[in-house]
């Protein structure tokens, strides 16, 4: 005669401590490179608008014989800036709502400045002149 026992197979309460322990240990580990990596594309990105905002107006410059000191309008560049002609598009990707409260031009002689660089103090290479 065999006795039939109803017997339930689950997970102890130490067992399922251990694992929310090693999820959150894994978590921890993970989330800082995350935000590190963010930041870090955001960087890139804002170094990149940087550059063809450049590119912009130095081609700006050439066509129409400007000097150094010459300063285009956010109008002269938007038609070298590729984006079918809509240079409301090139925004920080660190905060930036428009193209006026995310990047100054300056004029020809000088690199043109990302206002919301401050966003990205961890990459002090975002074109601070």
């Amino acid at each position: 005669m065999r006795l039939v026992r109803n017997r339930k197979s689950a997970f102890t309460l130490v067992e399922i401590m251990i694992v929310v322990a090693i999820i959150g240990l894994l978590a921890a580990i993970a989330i800082p490179s995350f935000v590190r990596a963010r930041k870090s594309a955001q960087a890139n990105a804002c170094i990149n608008n940087l550059r063809i905002i450049d590119a912009a107006k130095q081609q700006w410059a050439i066509e129409n014989n400007k000097a150094p000191e010459d300063e285009p309008q956010k109008a002269d560049i938007a038609p070298y800036i590729g984006r079918n002609n809509n240079i409301d598009n090139v925004i920080c990707p660190a905060g930036g709502t428009s193209f006026e409260d995310s990047y100054n031009i300056n004029n020809v002689g000088t690199a043109p400045v990302c206002i919301r660089a401050n966003n990205l103090l961890d990459y002090p290479h975002v074109l601070k002149n």
